[in-house]
């Protein structure tokens, strides 16, 4: 599929995603996102750069959608360039982050050229002397959301402190196939690292290497195959809330490594990446211990999936 349409006078003025996203086009604007994210737009024969989503259309325009541009089915989805963070919360002792899906929170081994967050705020505070942006926690690269930095030593060996206490407070949504059952509580698993698939696995309670994996459940809604859940992390295992819900039968939405190779559901409803987000996050200020309580809002990606979700419950609804 290759198409392309040229920009009116009444289109003028509209970001490039939302005139992708229009039917007969893209149809949404997660799929329009996805496209630019591939390297499948392009404007006036240039293609779009990682961030080209918001930009605004110009009259004249010739936007092209080159749905199977070859090599791009397998290419993962770009990260964002550098620079541009969204800061949601900042003082002289740490800065809070709302990650965008496709951005490394730190550098990969091996991997240098890839940009991360922790590259950026380096850049960030190059010439702020006395403020070095530290590591407290990190987030995968395709989950969206919070992540604080500590900007000297001190602040960061009390929030880790923090977060070995499992004090601070953690909230995800995710989206999962299925309807989960009943609708809260907590899950607890026995989990292990397997170094060479690079994921976590249940483990026997009696495995030396096994580490304990909790959290805490809520249906938020339920659409007609997939259901939005709110998640309170009680311990932080590497990639727990996607492992955990796997384990149950209903694997996030767009998740490709936590996911039973035979479920149907996942060709059925599909999303470029693992729908889990880092809405909310609290914990105690490292130098005067108040609380500080931060919120970052649902990325346009995945609330385009919930409100096309919705849409296919109603209409199933009426039938």
């Amino acid at each position: 599929m290759d198409q392309q349409w040229t920009v009116t006078p009444v289109e003028v003025g509209q970001r490039l995603d939302k005139f992708l996203a229009a039917q007969g086009r893209a149809g949404s604007r997660s799929r329009a996102s996805d496209a630019v994210a591939r390297g499948r737009v392009f404007v006036n024969g240039v293609e779009a750069a990682v961030d080209g989503g918001a930009r605004l259309v110009r009259d004249g325009d010739v936007v092209r959608l080159w749905i199977d541009r070859p090599g791009s089915a397998s290419r993962a989805p770009r990260p964002p360039a550098r620079g541009g963070l969204s800061i949601v919360h900042e003082d002289g002792d740490l800065v809070v982050v709302d990650k965008p899906p496709g951005l490394l929170t730190v550098p990969l081994d091996g991997d240098s050229d890839a940009p991360s967050v922790l590259e950026t705020l380096h850049d960030r505070y190059r010439s702020h002397r006395g403020r070095t942006p530290l590591v407290v926690h990190r987030i995968d690269r395709d989950t969206s959301g919070l992540v604080v930095f500590a900007l000297h030593p001190a602040a960061r060996a009390d929030l880790v402190a923090q977060f070995a206490r499992r004090t601070p407070e953690r909230i995800y949504l995710a989206l999962v196939h299925g309807h989960p059952s009943p609708s809260a509580g907590i899950w607890h698993d026995r989990l292990s690292w397997d170094d060479e698939a690079c994921l976590q696995r249940a483990a026997r309670d009696d495995d030396p290497e096994a580490k304990d994996a909790e959290s805490e459940y809520r249906l938020i809604t339920t659409f007609t195959d997939a259901s939005l859940i709110e998640v309170r992390l009680q311990t932080g295992r590497q990639g727990q809330i996607r492992v955990q819900a796997q384990l149950r039968g209903h694997a996030l939405v767009g998740d490709r490594r936590y996911r039973p190779r035979a479920d149907e559901r996942a060709r059925e409803l599909t999303f470029p990446r693992q729908a889990l987000h880092a809405q909310r996050l609290a914990f105690d200020h490292p130098t005067d211990q108040r609380r500080v309580e931060v919120m970052a809002p649902t990325p346009d990606d995945l609330r385009d999936l919930i409100d096309l979700l919705r849409r296919r419950a109603r209409q199933a609804g009426g039938r």
